[in-house]
């Protein structure tokens, strides 16, 4: 009767007896087949190509420039239409004397109407390529280089603080629903995308707005980092300026809760 080949010392497997598997080796294929998954979930992610350069994120920066265009496209429309209707209403109005001028000074208060006068303009630019901190300051970050929605709102909070007629942020009138937002470094102002350097124009009494930016709060922490990082922060003055009327869509979008 011959005996199964075996190693020396040890009992062949009987029939029906399942082989065991040592923990290590169960370790090893655990390692291998995770390994393996990472591998394959990496590549469906990436799918080849590089993710800094995703066509997706190129479409949508081009989505978001054609809009810019047709926005203002619309605005222009929406300005030659208000003109037509402003020059029949006054050919057709039959109001006094007295409610002309309450019609005039309400449409003034609502921005809607072009307005001159004395005033300045603020620059608010990102730091320049490469800036190193200041000496006795820590090394910059990135968010420390760029200007964020928080300083622009900063600078038109003072000015109307300070009295301000009119605000004209870019080439854009401020009215009492415009809102200052920053996505990414770029600024979305009234359906419109802008870059920097930032320009924000105010009429008023140049005395009191410039006493205004300088007791704001939030325009001197700014100027820490002007200071630090080379942030850019200009004011000119003016003796005269004009200000645009707002010429867009005045209707109000609002969220409606679910039924």
């Amino acid at each position: 009767m011959s005996n199964s080949a075996g190693t020396p010392g040890e009992p062949p497997a009987g029939p029906g007896k399942a082989t065991r598997w040592r923990p290590v080796r169960l370790l090893t294929l655990a390692v291998f087949a995770l390994a393996g998954l990472l591998f394959v979930t990496s590549f469906n992610t990436a799918k080849g190509t590089n993710i800094r350069t995703d066509a997706s994120l190129l479409r949508l920066s081009d989505l978001i420039e054609e809009r810019s265009h047709k926005n203002a496209g619309l605005d222009e429309s929406t300005a030659a239409l208000r003109g037509e209707v402003d020059t029949l209403a006054a050919r057709d109005d039959g109001s006094t004397a007295a409610e002309d001028r309450r019609l005039k000074a309400l449409e003034t208060a609502a921005g809607t109407t072009e307005i001159s006068g004395p005033g300045l303009t603020v620059t608010l630019n990102d730091a320049p390529p490469g800036a190193q901190a200041a000496p006795g300051y820590p090394e910059p970050q990135a968010n420390d280089l760029v200007i964020h929605q928080q300083d622009l709102q900063a600078v038109v909070n003072a000015l109307w603080e300070g009295g301000a007629e009119g605000i004209r942020v870019m080439d854009q009138r401020l009215i009492s629903t415009s809102a200052v937002r920053c996505v990414g470094n770029t600024l979305i102002l009234q359906g419109r995308v802008y870059s920097p350097p930032y320009k924000i124009t105010a009429i008023g009494d140049r005395g009191k707005l410039d006493k205004a930016l300088a007791d704001s709060p939030a325009l001197q922490n700014y100027q820490l980092y002007v200071k630090a990082y080379g942030l850019g922060w200009k004011v000119d003055d003016h003796k005269d300026v004009t200000l645009p009327g707002y010429t867009g869509a005045v209707d109000l979008h609002h969220a409606r809760p679910a039924a």
